[in-house]
């Protein structure tokens, strides 16, 4: 495998309609639902900005889904730091099972090198079985193994650059460490700007708030950058973007999103509460000060701050022993009656809904589900 960034430019005519979605991590029904959404058809350019796989239940049927749709329509497919996993473990470097192993156990039916290896029969229970696993997913299934090695790093189009993780330059991109452009955490944090759009996945829009939590595409454009990945799989209220490009020789873009969620109607107006908090993975050690039935309320260790917390939102970390939070939120949304909010949870306190991307509790009355 070349450790530097394989990119490729495709010429994408004036007028193509482009859609770009990253970190699918193997969800086909979100994949499928966000397609449908945006009316996805062969006239269009499908750009997948990498995690397609991993920690989803559905990735080896995603990437059947993926090969199929390959057939009829134009996709590309760009690598993610998820998806390096299983090509460096197809590659077979020394050592690799016993730094994989550990990996693919935690994710468990979630890996797709190991639902590849449910479908074959084998169920390695230890680094020792995966040579076998190895040599059995190379010869039974090529399809699969080819689709997973076509995948490039980054893919520049008119005024846009798509890559996973991000890049430290616009200029030599050949040059550029591959699993740099892959895994680049915090990249609209560090300050760069370019020429170029450059459309990245990887850090969940979220995680660059500490106010609310939002999950639709950021559209940095101070520094010509779009973060998209709207936290798919990975959290309970996340949704799958796709970055809508009319016209890649042109800069205007929208969006549209996916999440799965039961839609309700709020039967009340809501003023959005001020100094609200957005505890994020990063920064997620938290204290129970009081059980409640359903929620339990939280001090969050750095900032002080105490709020109430779902229950089955805490949970103890094996590597420290302490108490953290999935992402959540304080945040109280401005609703108006009539409004159509996508429910998370409920709870004795409210209901925990979205409303064009953003995250937050609603204490008003609903009127039922509506899908």
């Amino acid at each position: 495998m070349n450790d530097t960034a394989k990119v490729i430019r495709p010429h994408i005519p004036p007028g193509r309609r482009v859609l770009a979605i990253s970190d699918i991590h193997g969800n086909l029904s979100f994949f499928r639902g966000v397609l449908e959404k945006a009316r996805f058809s062969p006239a269009d350019v499908l750009i997948l900005v990498g995690d397609l796989f991993e920690k989803g239940e559905e990735s080896l049927n995603l990437l059947r889904a993926l090969l199929e749709l390959s057939q009829t329509h134009t996709v590309y497919p760009l690598c993610g730091n998820c998806d390096h996993l299983d090509l460096i473990f197809l590659e077979g470097r020394p050592g690799i099972d016993q730094a994989l192993w550990p990996v693919f156990r935690t994710w468990d039916r979630r890996s797709l090198i190991l639902q590849m290896g449910a479908e074959l029969g084998l169920h390695p229970r230890g680094p020792e079985d995966l040579p076998q696993l190895r040599a059995a997913i190379l010869e039974k299934m090529p399809r699969e193994v080819a689709y997973l090695r076509s995948m490039a790093h980054i893919l520049q189009a008119g005024k846009y650059i798509f890559v996973h993780g991000g890049i430290d330059r616009e200029e030599a991109m050949e040059s550029l460490p591959a699993y740099g452009c892959m895994k680049n955490d915090n990249f609209v944090g560090q300050g760069r700007k370019f020429d170029h759009w450059v459309v990245v996945g990887h850090w969940p829009v979220t995680l660059y708030r500490t106010d609310i939590p939002v999950a639709r595409p950021w559209i940095k454009a101070d520094q010509h950058i779009v973060s998209i990945d709207g936290g798919c799989v990975l959290k309970v209220d996340g949704q799958l973007n796709a970055l809508v490009i009319p016209d890649v020789t042109q800069e205007h873009m929208d969006y549209v999103a996916y999440d799965g969620l039961p839609v309700v109607v709020a039967l009340e107006d809501q003023a959005p509460s001020q100094d609200p908090l957005n505890i994020r993975w990063s920064d997620s050690v938290v204290e129970v000060v009081e059980e409640g039935e359903d929620v339990c309320l939280c001090r969050h260790v750095s900032t002080g701050r105490e709020m109430w917390i779902l229950r089955h939102y805490l949970y103890t970390r094996q590597s420290d022993g302490l108490t953290h939070t999935e992402d959540t939120t304080d945040y109280e949304l401005p609703v108006h009656a009539g409004d159509r909010l996508a429910l998370a949870a409920q709870c004795s306190r409210g209901y925990l809904v979205k409303k064009d991307g953003v995250t937050g509790w609603y204490r008003g009355q609903i009127k039922g589900n509506e899908e």
